[in-house]
């Protein structure tokens, strides 16, 4: 990675922007469903574990944009020592996280497509977290190696957008589906695949190997929520429910 100043006045400007972009876009996504739910009405949460996991999850947004403003301060200790706190709570969010896709898939969420059988759609939030924990534990694997580290932990807050984006109001309109919340992510990724390379010359390998792998998922999850074996693996998974 190189050393100059120039370079790491720019990550800092890029992730400031990306920890404010991810923010509003979580907000504008979940804003009638959780966090302004008492003026939009609707149905109440089916149960304290999405209660729970929407606490982690803006926990987890919190986190990270602390993070992002502790490294444009220069407290790299305070960031170190703060990242103890993240491991925490992504043991955390995957555990709550995977109770409430296990319940959602076998007693259905008003958050799930009504055309698709509740144990298929689950393949979308569990691989949601598969993919969390993967990035999120590259990312600590990372921790001395700054270029890969903030490249893991930026597509871990892309992994995070897709939700977001199939809530915002807009999303029924373009009735893109799949096009539209898994799309735009997959564009953002290409896009700072890009900017990568050209500040860089080249494409951190570490970077472009989680993008690949990011970006790989989103098809084969929609592929695999239709086979007869998953439906098999669904079915045994919330039996343990």
């Amino acid at each position: 990675m190189t050393t100059s100043a120039a370079p790491r006045s720019f990550d800092r400007r890029f992730f400031a922007v990306t920890a404010i972009a991810f923010t509003l876009v979580v907000l504008a996504g979940f804003a009638r469903t959780y966090y302004l739910k008492p003026y939009f009405g609707g149905p109440p949460l089916p149960s304290v574990f999405v209660h729970i996991h929407g606490l982690l999850m803006t926990a987890w947004i919190a986190l990270f944009a602390t993070q992002v403003w502790l490294i444009s301060s220069r407290q790299v200790r305070v960031h170190q020592r703060l990242g103890y706190a993240g491991v925490g709570l992504a043991v955390l969010i995957v555990a709550a996280g995977l109770v409430t896709a296990l319940r959602a898939g076998k007693y259905g969420a008003s958050s799930f497509p009504p055309n698709i059988p509740a144990p298929a759609f689950m393949a979308i939030p569990l691989f949601d977290l598969l993919m969390f924990a993967m990035l999120f534990g590259g990312a600590v694997y990372y921790r001395k190696k700054p270029a890969a580290h903030k490249s893991l932990m930026l597509l871990t807050a892309i992994n995070f957008v897709p939700p977001a984006l199939a809530r915002i109001p807009i999303a029924p309109l373009l009735n893109l589906g799949p096009v539209w919340f898994f799309g735009f992510p997959t564009l953002v990724i290409l896009i700072c695949l890009g900017i990568d390379w050209r500040r860089r010359g080249r494409i951190n390998p570490v970077f472009l190997a989680g993008s690949v792998l990011l970006i790989a998922s989103y098809p084969i999850r929609l592929m695999l929520m239709g086979t007869a074996a998953w439906m098999q693996l669904a079915v045994w998974l919330t039996s343990v429910i």
